[in-house]
Parts: C-alpha cells; sequence; structure tokens
C-alpha cells in the first residue's frame, strides 16, 4: 500500500504541475496583451492556446506515469506520456517523456543487457488509481526480488493483449517491445518501410514514430506538419485519439480521398474504373488532353472587332503563338498570356497595316505611340478575349478532368469505355454533377500540376481591398485630426494626434485578421503545402496516381510507410515496395519487418494462414505470442436462414465484454442491419458500437475482441485474409455455400 500511495502522490504531482504549465501558458500570451483594438484578438489567442494546453492535460491523465526504471548507482526515473518538472523540483523532473534518450533502457534493457538498469517497473492506472505494479529484476548479481516481482516477463504485454477492446486505438507505450523501439527512433533522413503480416503492430509503431518525430525535431515539425494517410474514414476513427493522448495535435489524418482540398470524394467506380484511373499511364493521357485543348484555328479564325470590322487569325501565327506560349515551359494557366500577348501584337500588326499603310509604299503612317494605343483597345476587345478563350481556354482542374472523363482521349478504347461518365444528371431543370470518386482525387491533383494557378484576378481582389482599407483607415485619422483641430483651434498644442503616430497603411495592417491556425489545418486547406513528413498505413493499396500525389507532398522524401504486400486488395494498388518506390527514390529505403503478431490468438492465426500457403506453401505467418484455446467456428446455412444465424451468434456474444464485428458482403447489409438493432453500420460506422457491420475493405487496420465473418466464400483471398485476422479473442465463420478447400480443411484438422 505505501508503494501504491507513492505512485498516487506522483500522479498528482504530475496533474498539479501540468495544469499549473496550462495556466502559464496563458499567462504568458496574457501577458503580451496591448491596449487598444488589438487586446480582443490577443486574449482569444491566449484563451485558445490555454484551452489547446486543458485539452492536453485531459488526454494524458489516464496512465499519465506508467513506468520507473531503478539504475544501479541509485538514481531512479519516472516514465511517462510527457516530461514534467515541478517548480520545487528544478534538478529532477517529476515524469521522463517516453521519447526522451534516457528513457530508452525501459524498453531495451534486458538481464543480457541491463543498460545500468536494477530494476524496471511496470505501473498500471485508471484515472488516478493504481490498478497494478509489476517488478522486472535485470542486474541479477546480489538482487533480491521485491514484493511485485513477476515471474512473468510479458505479464504487462499479455495484460494489454487480453484487455477488451474499446473501439479506439489505444497507445503502446508501456507496452513498446525491442524491435519496434528501434522503428520508432530511426533515424528521421530519408524513407522508412515498414512491413509485417497483421496483428504485428505497424500501425501503432507508425503513430509512435510520429509522435516521437515531433518531439525530437519539434521545431521543424510544427511548422510543416505531419501527414498521416489511412485507407478509409473508420480507420482514422479507429486511430484518432493515439496522438492526442501522447499529447500531440500537428498533424492531419486523412484518407487518399480527402487530399484535395475543396473536394469530398462520396462516389465509386467500379474495379476496372479505379485500375485504369491509378495506372501511371494517366499522367501522360491527362497531359496529351491537355495540350489538345491548346487549339488551332481550321483554317482561320475570324474575329468580328466593334470598331475596324473582321480581323483574321490564321492557323500558322496561331501555331508560333501555341510554340511561343509553350516554350516558356509554364503550366497551362500560367502560359495562356504568353499565348495572349502574341495573339494580341499580331491582330494588333495587322490592324496597324491596314489602317495606318502609305499608298505610295512608304512606311507605316502610325508611329509607335499610335500603334500601342491601338494594341490596348485589341487587347480590351470582348471578341478578342473571346478568340483566345477558344485557342487557349483558362480551365480549372475540376471542369478540365469533368469534361475529360466525359470523352476520354489518348487511352486504349476499353480504358477510355471504362472510366467514360456523363458529367452529371438533370431532373427537371435542377442540374447534379457526377459525384468525385476517391480515384479522381489524384487526377485532380495531377490537373492542378498541369495548369497551374493563375491568381493574378485574386491578388487583383486582394489589392483592391487593400485600398480599400487604407481609404478607409485614412479617413478615420482625417476625422481624429479635424477633431483634435477643433479642440485647439485658438491655441497652440504640443499634444501628439493619432496622425502623428501612425499613417493610414500602418493602421489598416493593424487590423488585418491573423491566421492563428495550427500548421496541419493550413495544410489541410492548401494544395501545395510541403510535410515535414509523411506516414502511409496500408501503403501497398495506393494506386501509381495516388503516389504522384503524396510524393509532391514530400520533396524531402521524408517518409514512413506502413504495409503488407500479401494483403494488396486494390486493384490499382502497386503491391510491391519496389514497384512503389523505384520511380522516385529508387532503391534508397530502409526496410524493416516485423514477424511478431501480438494481436490474434495462434488458434485463429493458424486458420487464416491455410489461405497463402495453400497459393504458397513457404508462406511463413507472423508469430503469434499467445494462444487462447478457443477454435474458431464455422456453421453451414441455407440462405433463407442465414440472417437469423448471424443474428443468433450475435446475441450469443453480446453478454461477453468487448466489441464484435460482423464482416460480411456489401449486398448483405440492408438485411443484416434489420435484423442487428444495436448495430453501427454505413460507410463510417462507430466503432465504439458493441457490435459493428462491416466489409473486409473497411475491417483493414482494425480490430475486435470477437469477429463473425459471413459468407467467406465470396471474398478475394486478400480480402478474406484480412477478415479472418481481426479477431483477438474469437471467430466464426458463417456460410450458405462450402467454404474454400484451405479453410475447409484447416478447420476439421
Amino acid at each position: 500500500m505505501r508503494a501504491e500511495q507513492e505512485y498516487v502522490d506522483l500522479l498528482h504531482a504530475c496533474l498539479d504541475a501540468l495544469r499549473a504549465r496550462a495556466e502559464g501558458s496563458a499567462q504568458a500570451a496574457l501577458g503580451q496583451v496591448g491596449q487598444g483594438h488589438q487586446a480582443k484578438l490577443e486574449r482569444d489567442v491566449a484563451a485558445f492556446e490555454y484551452r489547446r494546453t486543458a485539452a492536453e492535460l485531459g488526454g494524458v491523465e489516464d496512465g499519465l506515469c506508467f513506468g520507473r526504471v531503478d539504475l544501479r548507482g541509485g538514481e531512479s526515473h519516472h516514465i511517462g506520456r510527457i516530461g514534467l518538472r515541478a517548480e520545487d523540483r528544478e534538478r529532477t523532473p517529476l515524469l521522463i517523456d517516453w521519447r526522451a534518450p534516457v528513457a530508452r533502457p525501459f524498453y531495451l534493457a534486458t538481464g543480457h543487457t541491463p543498460m545500468g538498469v536494477r530494476r524496471r517497473r511496470h505501473l498500471t492506472t485508471k484515472g488516478r488509481t493504481v490498478t497494478a505494479l509489476h517488478d522486472e529484476t535485470l542486474d541479477l548479481d546480489g538482487a533480491v526480488p521485491g514484493e511485485f516481482e513477476n515471474p512473468s516477463g510479458d505479464a504487462v504485454l499479455l495484460g494489454a493483449l487480453n484487455a477488451a477492446r474499446t473501439g479506439r486505438m489505444s497507445d503502446i507505450v508501456r507496452t513498446i517491445q525491442a524491435e519496434q523501439d528501434e522503428i520508432i527512433r530511426a533515424p528521421h533522413q530519408g524513407v522508412l518501410v515498414v512491413e509485417g503480416g497483421p496483428g504485428t503492430g505497424k500501425t501503432a509503431v507508425a503513430l509512435h514514430r510520429a509522435a516521437y518525430l515531433l518531439y525530437t525535431h519539434r521545431e521543424r515539425l510544427s511548422r510543416s506538419a505531419v501527414l498521416i494517410v489511412g485507407p478509409n474514414g473508420a480507420f482514422l476513427n479507429y486511430i484518432g485519439e493515439v496522438l492526442p493522448s501522447l499529447g500531440e495535435t500537428g498533424v492531419w489524418l486523412a484518407t487518399p480521398g480527402e487530399l484535395y482540398p475543396g473536394v469530398r470524394a462520396t462516389g465509386t467506380d467500379t474495379p476496372r474504373a479505379a485500375a485504369v484511373k491509378g495506372a501511371a499511364a494517366m499522367a501522360g493521357a491527362l497531359e496529351r488532353a491537355l495540350a489538345d485543348r491548346e487549339a488551332l484555328p481550321d483554317p482561320v479564325l475570324e474575329i468580328a472587332h466593334e470598331d475596324y470590322g473582321i480581323l483574321t487569325l490564321d492557323r500558322a501565327t496561331a501555331a508560333e503563338a501555341r510554340d511561343g506560349a509553350r516554350a516558356a515551359l509554364l503550366p497551362h494557366n500560367l502560359a495562356r498570356p504568353h499565348f495572349a500577348f502574341r495573339v494580341i501584337d499580331a491582330l494588333t500588326a495587322q490592324l496597324a497595316d491596314r489602317i495606318g499603310a502609305d499608298p505610295y509604299g512608304g512606311p507605316n503612317l502610325l508611329d509607335p505611340t499610335d500603334i500601342a494605343e491601338l494594341g490596348k483597345e485589341i487587347a480590351a476587345s470582348p471578341a478578342v478575349q473571346e478568340a483566345i478563350e477558344t485557342l487557349w481556354p483558362r480551365l480549372s482542374p475540376e471542369r478540365f478532368l469533368t469534361d475529360y472523363l466525359a470523352e476520354p482521349t489518348h487511352l486504349p478504347d476499353a480504358d477510355a469505355d471504362a472510366i467514360r461518365r456523363a458529367p452529371g444528371t438533370w431532373s427537371g431543370s435542377t442540374f447534379t454533377p457526377a459525384p468525385w470518386t476517391p480515384a479522381d482525387v489524384p487526377l485532380l491533383d495531377e490537373a492542378a500540376e498541369l495548369l497551374g494557378e493563375d491568381d493574378s484576378l485574386r491578388r487583383a481582389e486582394t489589392e483592391r481591398r487593400r485600398r480599400e482599407d487604407v481609404a478607409f483607415a485614412q479617413g478615420v485619422l482625417d476625422v481624429a485630426h479635424a477633431s483634435r483641430t477643433y479642440e485647439f483651434e485658438d491655441e497652440e498644442s504640443e499634444v501628439l494626434g493619432v496622425q502623428d503616430l501612425i499613417d493610414a497603411e500602418r493602421l489598416a495592417e493593424r487590423h488585418e485578421e491573423d491566421d492563428h491556425r495550427s500548421a496541419a489545418e493550413r495544410a489541410a486547406e492548401d494544395r501545395t503545402w510541403a510535410f515535414g513528413h509523411i506516414i502511409v498505413d496500408e501503403a501497398q493499396e495506393l494506386s501509381a496516381m495516388t503516389w504522384r500525389l503524396l510524393m509532391r507532398r514530400s520533396p524531402n522524401r521524408s517518409m514512413t510507410l506502413v504495409g503488407d504486400p500479401a494483403q494488396t486488395a486494390d486493384p490499382a494498388g502497386l503491391g510491391t515496395w519496389d514497384a512503389i518506390l523505384a520511380p522516385y527514390v529508387g532503391d534508397r529505403y530502409a526496410f524493416h519487418r516485423l514477424d511478431v503478431n501480438y494481436r490474434t490468438p495462434a488458434e485463429i492465426m493458424d486458420l487464416a494462414a491455410a489461405l497463402p500457403r495453400s497459393r504458397n506453401p513457404a508462406f511463413e505467418p507472423p508469430r503469434s505470442v499467445r494462444s487462447t484455446g478457443v477454435r474458431p467456428w464455422a456453421r453451414a446455412r441455407t440462405t433463407e436462414t442465414l440472417a437469423d444465424a448471424v443474428a443468433e451468434a450475435v446475441a450469443e456474444a453480446l453478454p461477453r465484454e468487448g466489441r464484435l464485428a460482423v464482416l460480411a458482403p456489401r449486398a448483405l447489409h440492408h438485411t443484416l442491419v434489420t435484423r442487428l438493432p444495436e448495430v453501427s453500420a454505413g460507410t463510417s460506422p462507430d466503432l465504439t458500437s458493441p457490435v459493428v457491420l462491416l466489409d473486409p475493405r473497411q475491417a483493414k487496420g482494425l480490430e475486435f475482441d470477437e469477429v463473425l465473418v459471413v459468407e467467406p466464400q465470396r471474398y478475394a483471398d486478400s480480402d478474406l485474409y484480412v477478415a479472418l485476422t481481426r479477431a483477438t479473442q474469437r471467430l466464426g465463420l458463417l456460410h450458405t455455400e462450402p467454404l474454400p478447400d484451405a479453410l475447409a480443411i484447416a478447420l476439421k484438422a
């Protein structure tokens, strides 16, 4: 009890220190608040800083301190989620951040290599209550086991693995294993690939690596942010609390379909269409299609000028203008002014020849000033601008891709037919555009690269507003000056007025709104943002076009890629690391393989492994660290009784602790939802619900205490392998047709 009370006191001291830090941040910000018009804004900033730090306080209270290392020299360090100091303990921290170098022995020390550690203690808490203490003696010379000595060094790890799931991924700071720590703290430079089968902790390692990098490279990554890309919305919801629980919020989590600002990809593609859109050949097809939009007259374009009659632009002149614009090597929209200038010059010369020609064959009667005025009139002509728009249109990525998908070009006929779609549908007088699909997002990004952003109109509008603000500020100063002049009109005054202290431009600038968004929030709205580091989960599933998008976001090629080529299911997925990385970094990437399965019991993994082993006898699944003694089961039912059987199996499981997932083909979801009133389903279900209905693709990266796989014979092998490896405790199969041979044989073994 004395030891437990010691930790209760420590937890209270840590929480008091964290609260003091939060209040200190707010007071520091408030201390900088000035007087006048900026005071409210600065107080808002201070309040925001306090709320952010207070949120950090709430996120780390549970399990704030989880370990201690006692060193041979008598010194002890308490290890926690974040680092904390108390005002009365300047030299010795209350708590050492798990990412600090001095904390490494907590994860790496062994009896063979104690790293100066005499004893390691694992602390388990719930809120501010100590629920368990486990000691490991590492210095065996003359050591006497303590009262919390545990004969099993894996007690804490196994306790965490056997705990009931909550529907949210938990951090693993208490149980990081040595091979995981090596990856988490790997050098920051370049691309790091982490491969591992189901349940090996790839995702948890990647998230903790993000937290480690944010801690180690705080100044740089706080400005450039970290991007984490996950396969679907359910997965992002599942992992969404891990980094905040570690005190990190400078991260943007997104699916591949969310990587183009302003676009929400709600549509769906056929597998064939997704594969075509994801292929690298689409980049060349889009580039050539855009070149087709830079058209030429056939053979002459007549332009009706309101003052000078018909002007003509022939094919040769337009071709010369187009070649000159392309020679600028600028994106389409940015090269457009070069084309327009050349066309206007050609039309101006044509008009000058017409109205300034000397009838006796002498030089043109118009001087350069006259010709310049003619050029201005030509440039301002709506008919001329319309002609330029016809030959070299100003395009948005959305308009260009919509037009392209309505009539795809520069592809084989079968591929073009696969992706062709109408721009939208009419219902009466209402037009509804076709929804974007996740496979469209990298094409939009590619189009944006090819087109470039012509921000001349936006810059002109910004300048117009600035002039208005300056004019308004000048009016305020004039009123203030007039009032002062009237007040002191009968006497000479040395009192300074506001116009003596600030001019109109400075006053206008001080009223401009500052951008107080985090780097991650700004990055989410900026297509050209360069991230300090990118982490990609299920990386084997991404298409070649999606990789082009991501590599544009990572010019420094600082990335952590996580996945398992054996689980590749997306028709556009590249599958192998060489196929993914060769175009960008060649073979210059670091590779780590995780071979220990922490999620799936041996009984379930043996069944799941039978599937890939039937195709590849040499296949070796990750080694499970535990066995539950509960074998998977399978029950055959008729089509008419299948839904009833699912409902019965769910009812049997509900009294048990934890979460249950029903993995079924999408075609059965509507029927099953009506039979399972407590189930959460849809494109982004609530994973904290006791029962969740998903298809196998949605289940990627997730885990549940119990899984019920419905109609497993309908899945592709890769999808079925994923479905069979989601359970941490129990697995059942319900089917109306014969099971795949490999599963049937394994179940009888």
